[in-house]
């Protein structure tokens, strides 16, 4: 299972969220590229980076900060965060990134999904972000009216690889993944699932392992202090090749 620690960028600071709101942002580093080197120090392999600026107003004001953490870490980064059209995929593929995460605009626009998928493959992941079931949109303000197993048929039948699911309840509160929504997911697709929000402490990494997910996203708790990182990453196992 591959260990995701989590870098979230406003203001080219790194920042926690409570359950994504605006609201209850906050500093918990000063230097993204040290936090980085930290990750991998600790042996992660791959970064989940999420561009705040860029959900909110499309502005890559944070480019040069991820295109330094990939050149001096050597890390692999998956990152979100505003990216809604094929203009906005090219300008995150030229700062170097891995992996891509479509959120909001999965929803509104499964096309932009279906040709995204057609450019660029495996690289593209879309996030699951549920509330009570229902799929949540614009930085989780909005309802969808769509229950996430469905979408995430949706997405899978699209050709989409990769899903980053979150509860959104459970988002930064250091409450333990949601396993019952997990299980239901992986029970309806066959993409490989990243689980996100909620992991605690080293006993919910090696919950989900078990569970044969493939990759889990630590945030809060590494930054809180409640997560042995390096710890995760063994329970994880291989982080070389993801």
């Amino acid at each position: 299972m591959i260990i995701e620690p989590a870098i979230d960028l406003k203001d080219q600071k790194v920042v926690r969220l409570h359950k994504g709101d605006f609201d209850t942002v906050h500093q918990v580093a000063d230097d993204p590229v040290a936090v980085a080197k930290e990750f991998a120090a600790a042996g992660a392999r791959v970064i989940h980076m999420v561009d705040l600026d860029g959900a909110r107003s499309g502005k890559r004001i944070n480019a040069d900060i991820v295109r330094r953490v990939i050149a001096e870490t050597g890390m692999k980064v998956e990152m979100g965060g505003g990216i809604r059209s094929m203009e906005d995929l090219k300008a995150v593929d030229e700062m170097g990134v891995w992996r891509f995460v479509i959120g909001s605009a999965a929803v509104s626009d499964p096309e932009f999904v279906a040709e995204a998928v057609k450019v660029y493959g495996e690289r593209i992941a879309v996030g699951v972000d549920a509330k009570n079931g229902e799929v949540k949109t614009s930085g989780w303000e909005e309802g969808s009216g769509v229950h996430f197993l469905d979408f995430a048929r949706k997405m899978q039948d699209l050709g989409v690889k990769t899903l980053i699911f979150t509860d959104i309840d459970t988002d930064g509160m250091l409450s333990g993944p949601s396993f019952d929504s997990l299980k239901q997911l992986q029970q309806a697709v066959s993409c490989q699932i990243v689980a996100s929000g909620g992991v605690s402490d080293n006993q919910d990494i090696a919950a989900l392992n078990a569970m044969g997910l493939y990759g889990a996203i630590i945030g809060k708790a590494y930054y809180a202090g409640t997560i042995d990182l390096k710890a995760a990453v063994q329970t994880g196992g291989s982080q070389e090749n993801p």
